[in-house]
C-alpha cells in the first residue's frame, strides 16, 4: 500500500502539451497508476481473499461427520485453489487461455476452475485424499487469477482490451458486474446503542445494549449483543442461522473459564470497585447460575449443551460438553481464539454497558463513519464460497445417505468419487449471486441485505464507469426508513466521503462516494508482533496489576481483544511513540494501523480507552504529519482526536499535529472534475456529479471489439481549455466528454425561456456535438429450433431475388450497409430441407451496419450459429435534446437558429449557443461565469487554465486575474462585448457577456423518448389501447387528466378521449329486462340459406322486438360478465 507516496506526483498546472507530443496516442510502457488505484480496493481484496483468505477459510471449516451402516464417516476439505480461465479440455483452439474480450463477445462468463483436496476417513482411520473439481468460479478481471494480470498496455491492446484497463469487475453472461461496497458496523468494536425496540425482546428488557460485529480473519461474521435488564442483570444475545438466542451473562462467563466465583467477580469490577450498585448486580448475576445448581464449569457446559443440542445439528455421539464448546466457539466472540480472551472482553463489554446505562458515557452512533467499515467484494465472495463449500459437503452426506438406503454401498475411493460427481458444484450458485445480486444463504453471512449486491458497470461514459468503483452504499434496508438521520452528512466523514457526490432523490445520502484520496485497507497481517512492543512501551498485561488503581487506567484494546492496562498520565506519550513508529515504519508497525486514545473527560463522552486497529476493510486517508514531515494514513476514529489544519495559515504551533495534502482532497474523483466548484451553490455541484455520468462522450477506445447492448459516441469531442489539475492527473483526455462552445448570455427571440437554449445552425452543420449510438443484436439460431431434428445455419438460397443486393451469401448484411425499416436483416437456412427464413429489420430508425462478429461455443465446434451484429445509429442534435455545462446548468435545444440571424460581435464572430441570463441569479453558478472568462482568455493567449477549486479566494480574486488577462488581449475587463442584432444589424444597447464554456451533450434524446400512436395494439381483455413506447402504445389519460377536462367544461372532448378513442363497442341489450347478457343470435335451421338475416332475441323474455343496439365501453361489458360469474345481475334502465 504505497498510498503515502502517490500524491507527490500531482501536476501543478494542467497543460495541453501532452496532446501535441509526438508519442500521444501510442501505448506507454506501463499503465497510468492513478487510474489503476481507483479499482485497487476491489482487486486487492479479491486477491487477498482467494489466496490467503481461502486457505484460512478452509482451515476454519469443520469436518462433516455422520453414521452410515454403523461406520462413522468424516469428510473434510484440506485445500482449494482456482486456476486461470481456460477453454475446456479437448477443445479445438490455438490458445488455451480465455480472455475477457472473448467472454464479452460470446456473452459467456469469465471463470476459472476450482479444485479441492477432500480427505475422508472411516471410524477415525484416514482413507486418503481425493482431488475434486468444485465447478467453475467467476474470476475478477485483472486479479492474480486473470489472464490479463501483469500485462503491459501494448499486450492488453493485442488482447482487444483498453490500454488503461482497470479491472475490478466480473464478466457474467457478457455483462460487466461490480460487487457493491456496503457499509457495515466496524468489526470487533463494542458499540453502545439505545434501541427502544429492544424493550419488546422480553419482560424486564431495557433499550440499553452493547453490540459487537465479530469477524474472524477469514471474514466469517456474526452479530452479538449484550442487553441490560431492569433488575440489573445482563443477557447475552447472538444469532445462529438467522435465529435469535439468549443466555444469561453468568452462564457465558462460567462456561468460558474454570475460575471461582470470587475470581470472576473481581475481574468484572475492575475499575468500578467503588460502585456499590454495580457490585450488587454482579453478585446477583453469579447467584442466578448457583440457583440452577451449576457450581463448576463442567456443570454449566452440560446445562448449556442439553438445551442447545437440538439447534446445532451435531453428530449424536457428541457429549453435551462438546455441544457447549461448539456454541462458545461458533457463536460467542468468534474473532477470539482462546476462552480467557473471550472472558476478558465480555467483562469489558459488561463494564461499558453499565457505564452507558447509568449515563456515564454517551451512545455510539451507528450512522457515524467512526464505527463503520466497508464490506469489500473479496470479503463477501469468500464468505459466500466458504458457505457453499460447507453446503457441498452436506450435499455429499445427503447423497451418501440416500444411496445407502436404496442399495448396499461399498465405501471405497471409486464409490466416493461417484457420489462427489453427483453432488451439485458451485458454478451455478456463484454465477447466480453475481448475475442477480441476490444472496441465497442459510446464515445471511452477517450482511444486512440479501439483494442488490451487484450492479452492472455500464460504460455510458468513462466518468460513470469509474464512479462505480468508488461508490459505497449504506444498504437497501435504509432506503425504506421514514427517518432522515441515516442520510445526514456528519462531520465525522470529512475527508473520507464526498459531501457533494451523492444522487438527489431516493438514494440521497445512502449512496456515497469515497473522496479522491480515501483508501480501503485490504491487507490481512497478523498483529501478534504488537503485543511484545506494547509491553515494552509500558502497557501492563491483562493479568498484571498496574501502578495506579484500575479506575485511573485506560483499557488497551487490540483488534477487539483486551490486552492490558495503561496509566492515564502515560497514555498520550505512548500513542505519540506508536504514531512515530507508524510514520517511519519501524518495529513492524504497518502504515495502515490505527492508534486511538479516547481520553477520560469527566463528562459523559465516548467510553475511554486505547484502541488499536490493524484489521482490513477500514477506510484510511493520507495527511501530512507535521512533526515527522512525512505523509501518514489516518483512520476514521483516529481523526476525531487529531488536530488537522487545511492551509498553512491554520497551523497553531503546539496544537496542530497534521495538515491536509491539498484542500480539494475532501471531494470525490467526479466532483474534482467540476471547474471552480467552490464558486457554485452546493446543489448545482450535486447535479453536475449526476449529469457528468450521463454525458455522451468517449467511454472506450475499443469500439470494434465491444458488443455492449448500447454504447454512445461523440464524433468530435474536445479537450477543455479550463480544467482542474485532477483532470490531467487521471488523464481524462483519453476519454473526453464535451466540446468548447462560444456562449453568449443573452435573451434573444424568446425561444430560450425556462432553460431552453438556441444553437447556431452553422455550428450544427459543421458537426457541433454530433454523435452515434451503437446498438448490438446477439442472434443465436439454436433458440429458433422448434423440432428436435432441425438444424439452422446462416445463409441464403441463390434463387431468392429480393435478397440479391441486400444480403451477402452468408445471409448477413454487408458491413457499411444502411438498414431501413422493413429491409432484410439476416437470413438462415435449414440444410436438411433447403428451406430459408428471412428476418426483417423492425426498428423505425435507420442505421448502418458497423461490424459483425461470428461466435462459437466453448469447445470451438459451434457451426456458424451465433452472430453478433453491431449497428451504428447516427444521432445528431435535434430540437429537444439535452445539453449541460459543467455547473449543473442543463438546457434543452429549442431552435437551430440560422447563422445570419444570430447576433454577432464587432469582429464578426457568431456565438454557438445563446444562454438565457435568467438561469444565473437564482442558481448562483458563478463558477460558470468565471469559466466563461477563463475560457475566453485561454483561447486568446493559447493557454490552459487551472480550474481546481480553492485556488482563488476573496483576497486573490478570479475576476481580477482573468479580467487583467482579457484586458491585455484588448478585450473588456468584465468579459462583455458589443453585439449587433442579426436581424436588423443595429448595435444592441446592452453589453453582452460572451466567452468559451465547455458544453456536454447528455444521453437523454428526443429520439429515445417521443411516443406517437394513431391506431395499434389493444388489450385482449379490456379492448383498450395498450401502454408502452416499445409496442406503439398510447399514453394513459388518467384520473387527474379527466378532472382537468371536467374543470374546463369540455365534455365532448372528455367523451371523445375516454370513449370513442378508447374502447367504444356496440352491444345488444334487451330494453324490457335491461340485460346485456341475455340477447343472443338465433340458431339457423339447416334449411336456411347462409345469406338469410338472423335476428337477435332475448333469452329471458323470449322476444325479438325488445332488442336494441347501444354504444358502451367494452370494459363495461367485461365488468358485467365478471359480476355475473359471482351471481350478481346488472340491469340497465333504458329510455
Amino acid at each position: 500500500m504505497e498510498a503515502t507516496q502517490k500524491w507527490h506526483k500531482l501536476p501543478r498546472q494542467p497543460s495541453l502539451k501532452k496532446l501535441t507530443h509526438p508519442n500521444y496516442g501510442r501505448p506507454g510502457r506501463e499503465q497510468l497508476p492513478a487510474l489503476q488505484d481507483l479499482t485497487r480496493a476491489h482487486i486487492e481484496s479479491f486477491n487477498e481473499a482467494m489466496t490467503e483468505g481461502l486457505y484460512q477459510a478452509i482451515q476454519a471449516m469443520k469436518p462433516i461427520e455422520f453414521n452410515i451402516k454403523g461406520d462413522r464417516l468424516s469428510f473434510a476439505i484440506l485445500d482449494a485453489f482456482i486456476s486461470t480461465p481456460m477453454v475446456p479440455k479437448g477443445s479445438l483452439c490455438k490458445e488455451p487461455k480465455l480472455f475477457p474480450a472473448e467472454c464479452r463477445g460470446r456473452r459467456c462468463s469469465y471463470r476459472g476452475k476450482m479444485m479441492a483436496d477432500v480427505s475422508w476417513s472411516i471410524n477415525g482411520v484416514q482413507q486418503g485424499v481425493i482431488k475434486q473439481s468444485l465447478g467453475n468460479i467467476p474470476v475478477m478481471v485483472k486479479s492474480k487469477f486473470c489472464n490479463l494480470y501483469g500485462l503491459s498496455p501494448k499486450e492488453l491492446i493485442e488482447h482487444h482490451e483498453e490500454e488503461q484497463e482497470m479491472g475490478g469487475y466480473f464478466i457474467i453472461n457478457g455483462n460487466e458486474k461490480v460487487i457493491r461496497m456496503l457499509i457495515m458496523p466496524k468489526r470487533n468494536v463494542p458499540i453502545a446503542l439505545y434501541r427502544p425496540k429492544w424493550k419488546s425482546r422480553g419482560p424486564g428488557y431495557t433499550p440499553y445494549g452493547v453490540t459487537m460485529r465479530c469477524v474472524r480473519d477469514e471474514h466469517t461474521a456474526i452479530n452479538m449483543n449484550i442487553h441490560y435488564l431492569e433488575n440489573g442483570s445482563v443477557m447475552v444475545n447472538f444469532i445462529y442461522r438467522k435465529e435469535l438466542f439468549f443466555i444469561p451473562l453468568g452462564f457465558a462467563l462460567k462456561a468460558l473459564v474454570s475460575f471461582s466465583d470470587h475470581e470472576i467477580f473481581s475481574e468484572l469490577i475492575k475499575g468500578k470497585e467503588e460502585d456499590s450498585f454495580y457490585r450488587n448486580c454482579m453478585t446477583q448475576i453469579l447467584r442466578v447460575v448457583m440457583n440452577e445448581k451449576c457450581q463448576s464449569r463442567n456443570q454449566v457446559l452440560k446445562y448449556l449443551g442439553e438445551r442447545f443440542r437440538v439447534k446445532f445439528g451435531l453428530p449424536e455421539w457428541y457429549k453435551d460438553e462438546q455441544v457447549a464448546e461448539f456454541l462458545l466457539e461458533q457463536c460467542i466472540l468468534i474473532h477470539l481464539k482462546c476462552n480467557i480472551e473471550k472472558f476478558n472482553v465480555l467483562c469489558f463489554m459488561t463494564r461499558k454497558l453499565f457505564t452507558f446505562a447509568k449515563g456515564g458515557c454517551m451512545e455510539d452512533s451507528q450512522d457515524s463513519l467512526v464505527f463503520q467499515e466497508v464490506l469489500t467484494p473479496g470479503q463477501l465472495y469468500l464468505m459466500f464460497i466458504k458457505e457453499k463449500m460447507e453446503g457441498w459437503l452436506l450435499g455429499v452426506r445427503i447423497n451418501l445417505e440416500k444411496k445407502s438406503q436404496k442399495t448396499n454401498v461399498v465405501l471405497n475411493a471409486d464409490s466416493i468419487m461417484k457420489i462427489f460427481s453427483f453432488t451439485a458444484d458451485l458454478t451455478k450458485q456463484c454465477e447466480y449471486l453475481l448475475a442477480t445480486g441476490n444472496l441465497a444463504s442459510k446464515t445471511g453471512l452477517g450482511v444486512i441485505q440479501a439483494s442488490g449486491l451487484t450492479v452492472v458497470a455500464d460504460k455510458l461514459n468513462f466518468i460513470r464507469y469509474l464512479s462505480h468503483f468508488r461508490c459505497v452504499h449504506r444498504g437497501a434496508s435504509f432506503a425504506k426508513l421514514r427517518t432522515t438521520t441515516v442520510r445526514r452528512l456528519l462531520p465525522d466523514s470529512w475527508g473520507f466521503l464526498c459531501p457533494v457526490h451523492t444522487p438527489d432523490g431516493e438514494p440521497c445520502g445512502l449512496m456515497n462516494h469515497m473522496t479522491v484520496v480515501c483508501d480501503i485497507v485490504t491487507k490481512i497481517v497478523s498483529n501478534s508482533h504488537l503485543l511484545p512492543l506494547l509491553c515494552a512501551l509500558g502497557v501492563t498485561s491483562v493479568n498484571g496489576i498496574p501502578g495506579k488503581p484500575y479506575s485511573e487506567c485506560y483499557h488497551v484494546i487490540l483488534d477487539g481483544a483486551m490486552v492490558g492496562w495503561v496509566e492515564k498520565e502515560f497514555a498520550p506519550s505512548l500513542v505519540n511513540t506508536l504514531r512515530t513508529l507508524k510514520v517511519n515504519r519501524e518495529r513492524g508497525v504497518e502504515p495502515w494501523n490505527e492508534f486511538v486514545l479516547i481520553p477520560m473527560t469527566g463528562k459523559a463522552s465516548l467510553y475511554p480507552g486505547l484502541y488499536i486497529f490493524t484489521t482490513p476493510c477500514r477506510m484510511v486517508r493520507p495527511v501530512r504529519n507535521l512533526a515527522e514531515g512525512k505523509e501518514e494514513l489516518i483512520g476514521t476514529l483516529e481523526q476525531l482526536f487529531l488536530n488537522v489544519a487545511i492551509y498553512e495559515s491554520d497551523i497553531v504551533p503546539g496544537v496542530t499535529t497534521h495538515q491536509e495534502l491539498f484542500p480539494h482532497s475532501m471531494i470525490s474523483v467526479v466532483a474534482n472534475f467540476i471547474p471552480y466548484s467552490d464558486h457554485n451553490q452546493s446543489p448545482r455541484n450535486m447535479y453536475q456529479c449526476q449529469m457528468g455520468k450521463q454525458t455522451m462522450g468517449f467511454p472506450l477506445l475499443t469500439y470494434q471489439d465491444r458488443s455492449d447492448n448500447k454504447l454512445y459516441r461523440l464524433q468530435t469531442p474536445q479537450s477543455p481549455l479550463v480544467r482542474p489539475t485532477m483532470y490531467d492527473y487521471f488523464d481524462m483526455d483519453n476519454y473526453p466528454v464535451g466540446t468548447n462552445a462560444i456562449v453568449a448570455v443573452i435573451s434573444y427571440t424568446g425561444y430560450d425561456m425556462e432553460d431552453a437554449m438556441i444553437l447556431n445552425k452553422a455550428s450544427w452543420e459543421r458537426g457541433f456535438a454530433h454523435g452515434n449510438v451503437y446498438k448490438t443484436e446477439f442472434i443465436d439460431l439454436s433458440g429458433k429450433i422448434k423440432v428436435a431434428e432441425d438444424t439452422f445455419v446462416f445463409g441464403k438460397t441463390l434463387n431468392n431475388e429480393h435478397l440479391k443486393d441486400k444480403l451477402d451469401d452468408d445471409g448477413l448484411p454487408p458491413i457499411g450497409a444502411v438498414l431501413n425499416f422493413g429491409d432484410p436483416f439476416y437470413s438462415y437456412i435449414n440444410p436438411s430441407t433447403g428451406e430459408d427464413f428471412v428476418v426483417y429489420y423492425k426498428n423505425k430508425e435507420s442505421c448502418v451496419v458497423d461490424n459483425i462478429k461470428i461466435c462459437s461455443n466453448d469447445l470451438g465446434i459451434g457451426k456458424f450459429k451465433e452472430v453478433c451484429i453491431t449497428m451504428r445509429v447516427p444521432r445528431n442534435p435535434t430540437i429537444g435534446d439535452k445539453f449541460a455545462s459543467r455547473h449543473g446548468q442543463k438546457g434543452i435545444l429549442s431552435r437551430l437558429w440560422p447563422s445570419e440571424d444570430m447576433p454577432f460581435t464587432e469582429s464578426g464572430m457568431v456565438p454557438d449557443i445563446l444562454f438565457n441570463p435568467h438561469g444565473f441569479p437564482s442558481r448562483m453558478t458563478i463558477g460558470m461565469l468565471v469559466e466563461s472568462m477563463a475560457g475566453k482568455s485561454a483561447a486568446l493567449h493559447g493557454l490552459c487554465h487551472d480550474a481546481t477549486p480553492f485556488t482563488f479566494s476573496e483576497e486573490n480574486s478570479a475576476l481580477e486575474y482573468f479580467g487583467e488577462m482579457l484586458k491585455e488581449a484588448g478585450y473588456n475587463y468584465y468579459g462583455t462585448e458589443r453585439l449587433y442584432s442579426g436581424i436588423s444589424g443595429v448595435e444592441l444597447e446592452a453589453d453582452i457577456f460572451i466567452g468559451v464554456v465547455y458544453y456536454q451533450r447528455l444521453r437523454h434524446m428526443v429520439s429515445d423518448k417521443f411516443q406517437v400512436r394513431t391506431t395499434g395494439a389493444r388489450d385482449k381483455l379490456t379492448n383498450q389501447p395498450v401502454g408502452g413506447r416499445n409496442i406503439q402504445g398510447g399514453i394513459r389519460f388518467g384520473e387527474m387528466e379527466r378532472d382537468a377536462l371536467l374543470a374546463h367544461g369540455t365534455s365532448f372532448l372528455l367523451h371523445d378521449r375516454l370513449f370513442n378513442c378508447s374502447d367504444r363497442s356496440e352491444a345488444h341489450v334487451c330494453v324490457k329486462c335491461g340485460s346485456l347478457l341475455s340477447p343472443i343470435l338465433e340458431k339457423p335451421p339447416p334449411t336456411w340459406s347462409s345469406m338469410r338475416n338472423r335476428k337477435t332475441y332475448c333469452l329471458i323474455c323470449n322476444r325479438t322486438d325488445s332488442i336494441d343496439v347501444i354504444s358502451v365501453p367494452y370494459v363495461f361489458r367485461y365488468f358485467v360478465a365478471e359480476l355475473a360469474s359471482m351471481n350478481i345481475n346488472v340491469k340497465l334502465s333504458l329510455q
